[in-house]
């Protein structure tokens, strides 16, 4: 392999491998940054791994049998997975090509008799984990990938999604950069979990779903390619087939008389990029150690030679998918090195905008400025909350002061309107008190000490939903606590001051309640304990009283009409048929009339004709125990109730109007105000200590190790973007 080559696209190729390793070395993740790659693609014993080594010309993967690619490996090369040969981690390989020099002394010193035969000063791997250490011997490579692997999932075929970087300098490579994973598998051996199937798949679908992904299919000829489990899967994320490469690998292996040139012509599954095809070592060439010189000549021959492909030979075998492979990644790198920029320098400002959060790279802080800057930071917040003039206003829902604003317009609003005085008393209740109110004289005009009674009595109703209303704009203050401490980024780095915080506020709006719920408490009161019946919206008595006639005259027949020729009433119509004497008739009820009913009284006298008594019979008896009205109300006890309600709801509705004017004053006043202008000295008299400034500023365990965590990636960024700056 000529030297000339080499140099196609190295420098460009290297920059990707110089980034990779830069995120790899500080345990990050590339995921944001989506660096271009060509990982290897397909099931075990599909020849993955013999491919990788031939790319490579050296024997350094390990040998056995079930799983033995565990883990993905990074290298400049190639992903490579094979029933014998798979590492159950993933695999960076970077190739990289470094003309060979003149070695005065030989080979490197550390080199025994037992050692690699094929060793030399210009051939060596480096691992990222062992930094520094160069391995002349690619047995010891084979052994460290073994030894780090099993460090890593166990000795019993666990697999493990950390990847190995494994670099191999060399003056018989192409600069290129590959990601061996994991074979396809479906049964599961040693220890592995029974989901070994779907945990391996989803390994590879992280990886090969990125875009900037160029797939290397790799697929046996001698089985039906429509049962490729590589191109199966690749197709998946590439239905186009835009981004994959195929590889067709046991060539030498098909029936005599059939040929994939139907697949090369892509006239089977077709691939943009096409299909390579290559003849790997056999077990017995890998038993009887053939060296990998004499199996890339083997092939050499084999195509040449075959009367299928020897006319289209310089587009088959090992070397030319090499310098395809070169190509592509090359101008991939190019077509995609701008959005690699774009996606550093976001991903750049992002995570400094995050270490500030976090205290920055130093950590250091004044504990007296840090907690003066978080209450006066706090507070600003709490009244522009309140007050709605955030910039951060909601468009989905009500927040701040414009819950409370909803607590006190609707919802204690509508509380104390849908309070109904008559719904608790009835009119008969309002008869008794008519008749309690006027003690031993019968009342002569409507008694107002009922409508007192009664009246003071609904007010006291007013006071369970003004004290609710106190309790809900409570709830809200304790609603935008909470929602400050969770949006001021300082509490998330001082968990205890930000517990300290919450203590010393929830206390100070409890504090705060007190004189509240007693303010709204005597308000209800005053309004209970004197009835101002001179109010100007107040309906007086007389006018009552001549609404409540008026109606019933309404509900009455006509009068009756004289007659128009002689001016007279009507026979009957003088009195209303009652005599003009003062003698009450036997049917009349008189004043207490509704406390017996006429069927009471019908009894007794039954009962006394049933005796045959011919004695006189009593006409008073002693008064019952309990004394409850017996009758329905006659026309004057519903006049006078009519006349009570009414003056009842007249003023009910005046108290209503008040209390729904004064409540939200008074809470507004001794809460939400006083919150607004005391708070900050509050929390300055209960924080602003020296004897407790360290302990509120202890930094949680998250905070110190997402720190480290930033300022790992902040450095890979920067380095990252150094190296992309000259591109």
């Amino acid at each position: 392999m000529s030297t000339g080559p080499a140099g196609l696209g190295s420098e460009i190729v290297t920059i990707v491998n110089k980034l990779q390793d830069v995120f790899n070395a500080v345990g990050t993740s590339t995921a944001s940054i989506d660096l271009p790659q060509i990982c290897v693609l397909g099931s075990q014993s599909s020849g993955k791994s013999s491919v990788l080594e031939n790319i490579v010309g050296r024997d350094f993967l390990p040998r056995g049998t079930g799983i033995v690619t565990r883990r993905p490996l990074v290298r400049p090369l190639v992903f490579i997975c094979d029933r014998q040969h798979l590492i159950s981690r993933p695999q960076i390989l970077q190739l990289i090509h470094r003309p060979s020099t003149a070695h005065q002394n030989g080979g490197p010193p550390e080199l025994g008799k037992d050692g690699d035969a094929a060793a030399n000063a210009d051939e060596w791997g480096e691992f990222l984990h062992l930094p520094g250490q160069k391995f002349y011997d690619f047995h010891k490579i084979r052994d460290e990938i073994v030894r780090d692997t099993e460090a890593k999932t166990g000795r019993n075929a666990g697999i493990s999604p950390q990847p190995i970087n494994l670099r191999i300098y060399s003056p018989k490579v192409l600069t290129l950069t590959l990601v061996d994973l994991p074979g396809l598998t479906k049964v599961p051996v040693g220890d592995q979990p029974k989901d070994i199937e779907k945990q391996i798949r989803d390994m590879l679908m992280k990886y090969i779903s990125k875009p900037a992904c160029i797939i290397l299919a790799v697929s046996p000829a001698n089985v039906d390619l429509a049962n490729s489990d590589g191109l199966k899967m690749a197709r998946d994320v590439d239905p186009e087939g835009n981004r994959t490469i195929g590889v067709l690998t046991k060539i030498d292996l098909m029936d005599t008389g059939t040929d994939v040139v139907d697949i090369l012509a892509g006239r089977v599954i077709p691939l943009r990029m096409g299909y390579v095809p290559v003849v790997n070592r056999g077990q017995r060439d890998i038993d009887s150690s053939k060296s990998i010189a004499l199996a890339l000549e083997a092939e050499r021959d084999f195509f040449e030679n075959h009367p299928s492909y020897k006319g289209k030979a310089q587009y088959c075998g090992t070397p030319f998918l090499t310098r395809k492979l070169n190509m592509i990644l090359m101008h991939h790198i190019r077509a995609t090195l701008p959005d690699i920029k774009a996606r550093i320098s976001s991903q750049l400002q992002k995570y400094n905008a995050e270490l500030m959060q976090l205290g920055g790279p130093m950590a250091e802080h004044n504990s007296g400025n840090v907690v003066l800057s978080v209450i006066t930071e706090f507070t600003n917040e709490f009244r522009t909350v309140i007050d709605g003039s955030t910039n951060d206003l909601s468009v989905n829902e009500l927040s701040g002061g414009a819950r409370i604003s909803f607590v006190f317009h609707e919802l204690f609003n509508n509380g104390i309107k849908n309070i109904d005085p008559f719904d608790q008393v009835k009119d008969g209740d309002i008869r008794l008190m008519l008749y309690n109110s006027s003690g031993s004289t019968p009342a002569l005009f409507v008694g107002t000490a009922a409508f007192e009674v009664i009246v003071k009595q609904q007010i006291k109703r007013l006071e369970e939903p003004s004290l609710k209303c106190c309790q809900l704009v409570y709830d809200e203050l304790i609603r935008i606590l909470g929602q400050l401490l969770a949006k001021i980024q300082a509490f998330k780095r001082y968990p205890a001051l930000r517990e300290r915080f919450n203590a010393v506020v929830v206390g100070f709006f409890k504090n705060c309640m007190t004189p509240t719920m007693k303010l709204v408490s005597d308000m209800v009161a005053m309004q209970a304990c004197y009835v101002n019946t001179t109010h100007p919206d107040f309906i007086n008595g007389h006018k009552a009283m001549s609404i409540v006639t008026e109606r019933f005259n309404a509900s009455k027949p006509p009068p009756p009409q004289s007659d128009p020729k002689t001016g007279k009433l009507p026979p009957g119509a003088i009195n209303n048929n009652k005599d003009l004497d003062v003698e009450a008739k036997k049917d009349d009820p008189g004043f207490f009339g509704s406390f017996f009913s006429s069927s009471g009284r019908t009894s007794r006298a039954g009962i006394a004709k049933k005796t045959g008594s011919t004695s006189t019979p009593s006409t008073m008896e002693a008064p019952p125990p309990v004394i409850k009205p017996q009758a329905a109300l006659s026309e004057r006890e519903t006049m006078e109730t009519e006349v009570i309600k009414l003056l009842i709801h007249s003023y009910f509705n005046i108290v209503k109007r008040e209390m729904i004017d004064m409540v939200p004053k008074a809470i507004t006043l001794t809460l939400v105000n006083h919150a607004k202008e005391t708070l900050q000295k509050e929390l300055l008299q209960e924080l602003y200590k020296q004897e407790v400034l360290d302990d509120l500023l202890k930094e949680s365990e998250y905070v110190v190790n997402r720190r480290k965590e930033v300022i790992s990636m902040v450095q890979a960024l920067n380095k990252a973007e150094e190296i992309v700056a000259g591109v």
